[in-house]
């Protein structure tokens, strides 16, 4: 499961400085689980969870392993990008490899950081990039010859769908815009068209931005409406700080609490990102909990039990028999296992389960 999110901009918004922020977290947040950074653009984060400490204290164990999402730091794109310019085909290449992207907007004033374009025009940077997405796309549908007179039916509905597809990019409308109903979808799934990717705005803002938040966030409205997206309403975005965050992300929990409150803010930015990220590929967590550990494990949206238990090992799939499921709630409530099932708070299911966000899960095979 492609669980990797990209983080993209133009040159001098705060992409490196948000992935930093991001590596220092990691650094900070370090337990007994295998995840680390791969290389210096690449890192693999965990996903803040509250829930897990709380199972770990009722079935008594130290021992936490987190859902995670892997961070890609891609190199500035600059205009004509999608012809190569800035080394833009390289880093092009790069974003065709995640399934997310976090696109990083510069909001903040600061004359000791010069923007690419000398101004602060947001709108016109996520234009910048879009475009250049959009282009990258066109060049890969160009490349695509029209099926022969004996080609097949399917090659005849991938040729009709990037004919429609091409139409819609010469307007400025990305792919994940267009309506396309499921036979149209697998037919241009090996294409991974970059505007076809779920895309998170992260809007860079300053301290003082941040102190004013209301007319920051109003600001930040009136950039999305200038999106060519299908609906408006369901656009993913946040706001940080980024050089705050990186400042504060390897400072211990409570000292990073402390400097929230400050701003007002429930939860850092980064914590924000991760969980969008995570939603954003269309992921849900189901916990197993034990003595030896409690786990968050991930899965797509309307995964059935017996592909879920198989995450914890193939066999757990090939000889399922059944599963015990419980709402993370009505557990804590019971306070584990025994005491729920005697209040008849355990459902046992078969193999037309679909898990559920935030079920704690029992799976029962027969080896």
């Amino acid at each position: 499961m492609n669980l990797s999110v990209g983080i993209v901009g133009l040159p001098n918004v705060g992409k490196s400085t948000l992935f930093n922020a991001l590596l220092k977290k990691q650094v900070a947040d370090v337990a007994n689980y295998p995840f680390c950074t791969i290389e210096p653009n690449v890192g693999i984060v965990e996903v803040p969870n509250e829930r897990l400490k709380t199972l770990a204290k009722i079935v008594e164990t130290e021992k936490i392993i987190p859902a995670f999402v892997k961070f890609y730091d891609i190199a500035g794109l600059v205009k004509g990008a999608s012809t190569g310019q800035g080394l833009g085909n390289k880093f092009l290449s790069y974003i065709r490899e995640v399934a997310a992207i976090v696109h990083v907007v510069r909001l903040f004033e600061d004359k000791n950081v010069v923007h690419v374009s000398s101004k602060i025009d947001p709108a016109d940077d996520i234009k910048t990039i879009d475009t250049e997405l959009i282009l990258a796309d066109l060049q890969t549908i160009e490349k695509q010859k029209p099926p022969m007179l004996n080609s097949s039916k399917e090659d005849f509905l991938t040729f009709m769908t990037l004919k429609k597809i091409k139409k819609f990019l010469n307007e400025g409308v990305p792919v994940i815009s267009i309506s396309l109903n499921n036979q149209e979808k697998e037919a241009i799934k090996r294409f991974n068209f970059l505007t076809a990717k779920p895309v998170i705005f992260a809007f860079n803002i300053s301290e003082n931005q941040l102190k004013n938040l209301e007319t920051t966030e109003e600001r930040i409205k009136e950039i999305i409406k200038t999106l060519r997206l299908k609906d408006l309403a369901k656009v993913n975005y946040i706001f940080l700080c980024a050089k705050l965050e990186s400042e504060i992300a390897s400072l211990p929990s409570q000292e990073q609490k402390n400097y929230l409150k400050v701003y007002s803010l429930q939860e850092s930015g980064l914590d924000k990102l991760i969980k969008k990220s995570y939603q954003n590929l269309d992921l849900i967590s189901f916990f197993t909990c034990g003595r030896k550990e409690v786990r968050a494990w991930t899965i797509r949206k309307g995964t059935f039990a017996p592909q879920a238990a198989g995450l914890i090992h193939g066999d757990f799939e090939k000889y399922f028999v059944k599963a015990e499921v419980i709402a993370f709630e009505k557990f804590v409530e019971a306070g584990g296992w025994t005491k729920a099932r005697e209040m008849g708070l355990v459902q046992v299911v078969g193999k037309d389960y679909q898990i559920r966000e935030g079920e704690v899960v029992e799976f029962k095979v027969n080896i």
